[in-house]
């Protein structure tokens, strides 16, 4: 994957780019956290940089829903959104919407060649909305 989009293959990246395919929508924190077990000290800032890096070159994608921290996750290049729990912050992903999506066909398109649609649904998880009935 990293000579794929020409990036050196080096201990830091190959641990960072297996710890968001093991951990989707983590952020940085947990990532760091991650990476540590698998090669003892890595400093902050390497694991920022190939964050970086590798959401440079389209391997990972950066999300960061509104009052959350930035998380990352593997899943690229499919236009899928997500759905974030307004208490506990869990997130999960959820598929491009099928048939009839009116909301989702820009009203005016400025003149911009429109390629992708971002939304994030909101609501409260299964856990938290069985703790918090309504």
């Amino acid at each position: 994957m990293l000579r794929g989009v020409a990036l050196r293959v080096t201990r830091p990246r190959i641990a960072v780019l297996s710890a968001v395919h093991d951990h989707p929508h983590a952020d940085t924190d947990s990532l760091i956290g991650v990476v540590r077990e698998d090669l003892g000290e890595v400093s902050h800032q390497a694991v920022y940089d190939v964050l970086r890096a590798l959401t440079t070159a389209g391997l990972v994608r950066r999300i960061q829903p509104k009052g959350s921290l930035a998380r990352y996750e593997a899943r690229v290049g499919d236009n899928h959104h997500h759905v974030v729990c307004r208490s506990c912050g869990a997130i999960a992903d959820v598929d491009c919407a099928v048939g009839a999506t009116p909301c989702l066909t820009a009203s005016d398109d400025h003149g911009f060649a429109i390629d992708e649609a971002e939304v994030v649904y909101w609501g409260l998880c299964p856990g938290c909305s069985t703790a918090h009935p309504s």
